[in-house]
């Protein structure tokens, strides 16, 4: 028989919530719940052997790199990771600064310190400025046809080349200057890929493109990197609460499970994990990458998830944006140099010639930026999104390396240019349990699809309520792809079960009085010692 939300969550006992996923949304809805006297049986699933999902600081080169997550996007008072990573003092002196915090960027990437042609020298730094102001401009229209009752194309990129043949009109400069300047547009299309985590603009909807929301605050990074922010969150949970190497392979949901170790008492929710372990729960929340979802849709939910959901899944976009590490023993930039673009001269946004991967991979790649210096070492961090970043991930370490010397020696014009020493990358498309980077709202999807994706199960309110809950920044309407859109989704979630036992610890029972304290949930119901 189907328990009730009531029969669940019995006094005295308190539900035994599980959540699956160990990164900033998981995390952050433990911490939430943890702080709540109605919540002591909880635990973590984390398929991995390290918390923090696409946050990871690995030490190499002598310091700390970010394989994931590099920014706090928007850095400033109403960024809950900024505010977190402020409170863990773990920010520098500049990034808190109100200077910084009041900083208006429009979600745009500066301008680059220099910036290198495929022909070999410099590209002139008026002409790429000239570039990127077009193109921003032309960003920022995009934004305008959110609630617009027609739309003038269907995706992001379509509506920017067709802009951008009208501003030809006007260019009256030679030929090859001509195909320059579609040149660093095109370098300009690429970065915006990397901010979209998507192949091609082409992908991106126009409609609600305007709906991701840019805090104030320019970017700033974490000094002793990012996972310091999901390592003190961790810290902060009892002891036990987190499981790693523990991958979920199906969670059933709307039923009724029993456990030996708490007879009489039923669970909605089973989740089964791939080592065979199956573990009885009245809340399940799910903060697993949407790349794993679209990947595992027909098996991870038993019955399958409800059809307007399981559409949403596989309408969102979600896509590959990978980072490549160069370290040299020599810098060949200058001191004060920190973001270098590399222009290919044959390419253009207007043209759709697809070269074998094989050949073309690295021009997708939209250039590097210096890290700080690592004391003897000196690295160079390029960003590379799309169909040519999965390549990538399939090429060894060698090629790699030997790819990049070849461009850095072309772009530099210098043949001699000293190879870097060694490369580390990463790999979120080949990554099991992530399959990708993060989500944008695709051609064919709105934002409504992210809001359904957020939506709890059961749906239509009968029988045990909030079952299966989803966190994860694929959730979060406006700041979807961002690390603190994970973390508020988390919050989010963790509010509703938290609103939901209130409710019910309010609700008086036959024979008490009404409003009497809520009971203080004591140790039976527990997790069975096998989960530990």
């Amino acid at each position: 028989m189907q328990s009730s939300g009531r029969q669940a969550e019995a006094p005295g006992r308190g539900p035994r919530v599980l959540v699956v996923g160990g990164g900033i949304a998981g995390l952050g809805a433990a911490q939430r719940l943890c702080c709540h006297p109605a919540f002591p049986h909880l635990r973590v699933l984390e398929a991995t052997a390290h918390a923090g999902g696409r946050i990871r600081s690995e030490r190499s080169f002598g310091g700390v790199v970010e394989v994931g997550a590099h920014w706090i996007h928007g850095p400033s008072q109403g960024n809950p990771v900024f505010q977190l990573a402020a409170k863990y003092g773990l920010l520098g002196e500049k990034a808190l600064s109100e200077e910084n915090q009041l900083i208006e960027t429009g979600g745009h990437v500066g301008l680059p310190s220099v910036s290198y042609a495929s022909s070999g020298g410099s590209v002139s730094p008026e002409l790429v400025a000239e570039m990127a102001r077009l193109f921003y401009s032309l960003i920022d229209q995009t934004r305008e046809f959110l609630h617009a009752a027609e739309i003038p194309a269907p995706s992001v990129g379509e509506y920017l080349k067709k802009e951008i043949r009208q501003h030809m009109a006007g260019w009256t400069e030679e030929e090859e200057t001509k195909r320059l300047k579609l040149a660093i547009l095109n370098n300009l299309f690429n970065v915006e890929c990397c901010v979209s985590g998507t192949h091609s603009m082409d992908l991106v909807a126009l409609s609600p493109f305007g709906e991701y929301a840019v805090l104030p605050g320019l970017d700033c990074t974490f000094p002793g990197g990012y996972q310091g922010l999901t390592d003190r969150i961790m810290a902060s949970l009892p002891k036990d609460v987190m499981v790693f190497n523990k991958p979920v392979k199906t969670i059933h949901w709307d039923g009724s499970f029993e456990e030996a170790s708490a007879p009489g008492e039923t669970f909605p929710v089973l989740v089964e994990c791939e080592d065979g372990g199956c573990f009885p729960a009245h809340h399940v929340v799910v903060t697993v990458p949407l790349g794993f979802l679209k990947e595992r849709l027909d098996t991870f939910f038993e019955p399958p998830l409800p059809t307007e959901k399981a559409e949403a899944i596989r309408k969102i976009g979600f896509g590959t944006n990978n980072k490549i590490f160069l370290e040299f023993e020599e810098p060949f930039w200058q001191p004060d140099c920190q973001h270098i673009q590399v222009v290919w001269r044959d390419t253009s946004p207007l043209e759709d010639t697809a070269p074998k991967l094989q050949d073309a991979w690295f021009k997708k790649l939209v250039g590097f930026w210096v890290l700080p210096s690592f004391g003897a070492s000196q690295v160079l961090c390029g960003f590379i999104a799309g169909l040519e970043s999965e390549f990538m991930e399939t090429l060894s370490d060698e090629d790699v390396l030997l790819s990049l010397t070849q461009v850095l020696r072309r772009v530099t014009g210098n043949p001699r240019l000293p190879a870097p020493r060694s490369v580390l990358r990463s790999r979120w498309h080949s990554a099991p349990y992530t399959r990708g980077s993060y989500s944008y709202v695709a051609v064919g999807s709105s934002g409504d699809d992210l809001d359904l994706l957020a939506q709890p199960l059961p749906a239509d309110g009968r029988g045990a309520q909030l079952q299966v809950l989803f966190a994860g920044e694929a959730t979060h309407r406006t700041f979807y792809s961002t690390t603190h859109g994970a973390l508020l989704s988390g919050w989010r979630e963790a509010d509703r079960l938290i609103a939901l036992w209130d409710s019910q610890a309010q609700r008086p029972e036959p024979g008490s009085e009404l409003g009497s304290a809520p009971p203080v949930p004591g140790s039976r119901g527990g997790w069975p010692h096998p989960f530990l």
